[in-house]
């Protein structure tokens, strides 16, 4: 069996070619107009491009850093190297040219594939690039006119299992970007746990937010419609216009942060715009508070919501529906956080001690239901090992055997019905000098129900002999207290908010600020650890 991921959009070719493969969304004299790629002629364009790139040197385990933009060059490319047998090396656009080359210089690419600017920039940075030999112009994708490589397709070049595929940079969120390592295995066991999850059919039309999504549409049969937004930053994005061009494509599933499906529903509100033709709306990225399940539910009346869990590591673990979350909603208003389901068949999930030493198999002592702890997993879609980086890899991973349990970094507890609750990052739980812990997910979901808090971050304040919780909030924007008595009423609202829970209750310190640090990413991971350097600098006083 050939396990390379390429090969199903030969079949998609073959199996349904007039099927529109990519939608281009663009906006001219007010109307709305499609440029539409069959699964044809996506076909056609990466055989042709496979080739050319064969030509000039990519080949079985050649590595490929893909600079291209979202759509049809993005999937195009990749797919074209897959089927040379090529490993593709994918990371976040926005994250910093600094942590950018830091990447480039981590994953040793020999080739570029990208945009004009992607080819220049490994020209102006030869040490970064200090192996890049080859260099391969997206243009090549929109040149179809002129000579042919050749008559024939190019064929899949075959791949086992266990075959390098990809280099998938983690955003960097909560530490240094790190590049995962995915063999063709892994790929394959995502798809399936994709599919069959979330029942998705041949035909449908999907929205991704979160451009790398895209990737699996020609495996799973869906079109793809590229959303009209910057990838780098997708919290700028216009939630009118995305709303458009979900309904006019007639969109049935799409991918997107809390952050993004927030700024949806408020312009859903606003207009009394409903999206009618969806059936699936998956949230992930971020935690997803029941408060936003319940607006989503207006949007897409006709809808399932999802919740998924996992990480660039491993990829889903949990999912759980928007419905449960809502009947979940007084545990977590409570501060116990916030329930991200069941494993889904063929993963593992178990709740260990909190250690921050390296782990092996003989660790491995699963805490009783109910108790809180580091989240750890396995299964067939969990990798195996970071690139290039054997301290990181030793670190999180656990040797079990034939298996890999892949540690999270995430505080949680499995219920009695084995449904994991996920209460925030180990990095960012906050150790007071009294001995209490704060756990994030927990803090913030109480201070999140107040009317006015758009969302809120846990910090820890001064010397760790003398660490206190404090609470960093980003009112809704209509709603900064402009005085200082404004300010002193905000903060007595928080504090009898805080005493309904003991997750809280001794939380006295708190700070006023319009934007929260947010990942590149999602826009929606919030970098506590760089806000508690900020307000740790300024003691216990109160900032706005």
């Amino acid at each position: 069996m050939n396990a390379n991921v390429a090969a199903f959009l030969a079949e998609r070719a073959v199996d349904s070619p007039d099927q529109i493969a990519i939608r281009i969304p663009e906006v001219k004299r007010g109307s709305l107009i499609f440029k539409d790629t069959s699964f044809k002629e996506l076909e056609k364009i990466v055989s042709n491009l496979s080739c050319r790139m064969s030509r000039v040197g990519v080949g079985k385990g050649t590595r490929v850093l893909v600079l291209a933009n979202p759509g049809l060059e993005l999937i195009a490319g990749v797919f074209a190297i897959l089927r040379t047998g090529g490993v593709p090396v994918v990371i976040d656009p926005g994250m910093g040219l600094r942590n950018f080359l830091q990447c480039v210089r981590q994953s040793e690419p020999s080739a570029v594939f990208g945009i004009r600017k992607g080819l220049i920039l490994s020209q102006l940075f030869r040490k970064s690039f200090r192996k890049v030999d080859t260099r391969i112009s997206t243009k090549w994708i929109s040149n179809q006119s002129g000579e042919q490589d050749s008559s024939e397709d190019f064929p899949t070049v075959n791949s086992a299992e266990g075959d390098p595929a990809a280099i998938l940079f983690t955003s960097g969120s909560t530490g240094p970007a790190k590049g995962v390592c995915y063999d063709h295995g892994m790929f394959l066991a995502q798809i399936e746990s994709i599919r069959n999850r979330f029942q998705i059919d041949v035909g449908e039309i999907d929205f991704p937010m979160l451009p790398v999504f895209a990737l699996f549409n020609p495996a799973l049969g869906m079109t793809t419609v590229v959303p009209p937004m910057n990838p780098s930053r997708p919290a700028k994005a216009d939630a009118a216009l995305q709303m458009r061009v979900m309904e006019e494509a007639g969109v049935t599933n799409s991918f997107g942060s809390p952050v993004l499906w927030n700024k949806i529903a408020d312009e859903a509100e606003k207009t009394g715009a409903a999206l009618d033709g969806m059936r699936r709306v998956l949230a992930a990225g971020a935690a997803l508070p029941p408060s936003l399940v319940e607006r989503l539910t207006r949007v897409v009346p006709n809808a399932t919501i999802f919740s998924p869990y996992g990480a660039t590591e491993a990829l889903p673990l949990t999912v759980i529906e928007g419905g449960e979350i809502r009947k979940l909603a007084a545990a977590t208003e409570r501060g116990e956080g916030i329930c991200v389901g069941r494993p889904i068949p063929g993963v593992e999930v178990m709740i260990i001690e909190v250690s921050q030493e390296v782990l092996t198999a003989v660790d491995l002592n699963a805490l009783p239901d109910g108790s809180v702890g580091e989240i750890i997993a396995t299964g067939t879609m969990v990798t195996k090992a970071y690139d290039n980086r054997p301290e990181a890899t030793e670190r999180a991973k656990i040797k079990d055997g034939n298996r890999i349990w892949h540690r999270m970094g995430d505080l949680g507890f499995l219920d009695a019905n084995g449904r994991l609750w996920f209460r925030g990052r180990i990095a960012e739980r906050v150790v007071a000098a009294s001995g209490d812990v704060f756990d994030p997910e927990c803090c913030e979901q109480i201070f999140n129900q107040h009317p006015g808090v758009y969302r809120s971050a846990l910090v820890g304040l001064g010397k760790r002999e003398k660490r206190v919780p404090g609470i960093v909030i980003q009112p809704h924007s209509n709603a900064f207290p402009k005085t200082a008595d404004e300010t002193g009423k905000w903060i007595e609202e928080l504090k009898k908010l805080g005493s309904t829970s003991s997750a809280t209750a001794r939380i006295n310190h708190f700070f006023f600020r319009k934007d929260l640090p947010v990942d590149v990413r999602h826009n929606a991971k919030i970098n506590r650890i760089q806000l508690s350097r900020e307000y740790s600098t300024h003691g216990l006083e109160q900032k706005a």
